[in-house]
């Protein structure tokens, strides 16, 4: 197990063994409230946040896992569901088994202070501390600022190091960011840095095993980037103000794989921009992206999102497979071509997305200090295509969408959760969407009439069988 850095702050909610031994519980703040502004200038207030825990380990074989919750327990949830795993429950102790690696959560009495458990392949090959290629931050906690990476580099964070700082690299070669410690951005303000690991015009970038916490905005963003692999990566305590998870600009030829995120804002976001800290983004393409074996937490926005910034020639060849949705406030799977680009060619295959707990109905704030009092039960759009200008879009040249497929979906929701489909004109279509094996509770949907279909002018050619 890795050693906690001595200035970490552990939880009080919950103690947790793995085969016996204590594993540190750490803290995360995250959203509690699903309340929101574009960004007015001031940072959201605690008041609507709370703290979340999370814990973390290397496992190569099945270990048993004991949860001691300091609150007593109505009810228990582990997800995601798909897992497979129920708890044994004594008092306010739970233990279960755990099989493979993997991000899971445990919810006990609700979604509110979940414990979040990241268990971690074993690390292998390590690098030299002394080795002038490597800036090595060791257990314990750094306060390096922002960290400029150069071609060759390697950043590694071991396990137990609590790393204050944010990385960026600009035209750099084959770098690498890695290991089990925390890379957490929480003394920077907005704008000291425009994500907690940003990558500019890179190529043959690694990204793994790292915990990332607290970004002052957007969290990991590989910008006119290619060949980014990111792996076993979890991102916890966004709660900021636009807090999206990992955003790819204008990026080629990337991967995501087994990770974890847990958003205020969109989790997984694939978009185009004009420009990025003051750099031309020149419409390269967003194309050849994969995101697989995902596990991801919405508290506000979007889960698996195209858009709604699109301003690059096309927007292709984009594949998200065998992810768990396992919280979702406001559209799970969502294609928004708000500029120019041709967005074609994407594939949403064996998303399982879970939609049976108690979200309430998401506000915007329209002053500072306006509270959140919103009772009715919230429940998340499935599927939203469309094309036509938003609130994002710096664009005069409007694009299309076609050839969208959705795959072996299956959903568990208390009702039947609405697809919207809309067109801006004739000229700029949403068109040849095929839903193949989407399930609702079991239940199979073979024509647009099963389900809450909406669908608005100029959208054509719509399969569901």
């Amino acid at each position: 197990m890795h050693a906690p850095a001595a200035a970490e702050v552990f939880s009080s909610d919950y103690t947790v063994t793995v085969n016996g031994d204590a594993v540190f519980v750490h803290q995360a703040r995250v959203s509690a409230q699903p309340i929101n502004q574009v960004w007015p200038g001031y940072q959201r207030p605690l008041e609507q946040t709370e703290l979340a825990a999370f814990a973390t380990w290397d496992m190569s074989g099945p270990v048993e896992v004991e949860v001691v919750s300091t609150r007593p327990i109505r009810d228990v949830r582990i997800r995601p569901s798909s897992r497979g795993i129920q708890p044994a429950r004594d008092g306010q102790t739970l233990r279960f088994t755990v099989d493979r690696p993997g991000p899971l959560t445990v919810e006990i009495n609700g979604l509110h202070q979940a414990l979040h458990l990241f268990a971690n392949p074993p690390e292998v090959d390590a690098p030299d501390p002394e080795d002038p290629a490597v800036l090595y931050f060791g257990p314990g906690v750094h306060e390096p600022g922002i960290i400029r990476m150069t071609s060759g580099q390697t950043v590694y964070l071991a396990g137990g190091a609590v790393v204050y700082g944010a990385i960026v690299a600009e035209r750099a070669e084959a770098i690498v960011i890695r290991g089990r410690g925390i890379l957490d951005g929480s003394k920077f303000n907005r704008g000291d840095v425009h994500a907690l690991i940003n990558t500019v015009g890179c190529n043959r970038v690694t990204v793994e095993g790292v915990i990332l916490r607290d970004p002052c905005g957007w969290t990991l963003v590989p910008v006119v980037s290619q060949q980014v692999q990111i792996r076993n990566v979890k991102l916890i305590g966004l709660w900021r103000y636009n807090a999206d998870g990992l955003d790819f600009v204008n990026s080629q030829h990337c991967s995501v794989e087994d990770c974890f995120v847990r958003s205020y804002d969109d989790c997984i976001v694939f978009k185009g921009l004009q420009s990025w800290a003051g750099s031309a983004c020149n419409l390269e393409p967003v194309t050849d992206i994969r995101v697989r074996r995902c596990v991801l937490w919405n508290d506000w926005g979007r889960a698996l999102e195209i858009g709604a910034e699109t301003v690059a020639g096309e927007v292709s060849d984009l594949v998200f497979e065998d992810c768990d949705i396992i919280h979702c406030l406001d559209v799970a799977m969502e294609v928004q071509n708000g500029d120019r680009a041709h967005c074609h060619h994407l594939l949403f295959k064996d998303i399982r997305v879970e939609l049976d707990d108690d979200q309430t109905r998401p506000a915007y704030q329209t002053q500072k200090g306006q509270a959140y009092d919103q009772t009715e039960r919230h429940l998340s759009q499935l599927i939203v295509l469309q094309t036509g200008g938003n609130m994002w879009s710096r664009d005069t040249i409007r694009g299309r969408v076609d050839d969208i497929r959705f795959k072996d979906i299956r959903v568990t929701a208390w009702a039947m959760p609405e697809c919207y489909f809309a067109g801006l004109d004739a000229e700029h279509q949403v068109r040849d969407i095929s839903i193949e094996n989407l399930r609702i509770n079991g239940n199979r949907l073979r024509t647009a009439e099963d389900g809450r279909f909406t669908l608005m002018p100029f959208v054509a050619g719509l399969s569901v069988r």
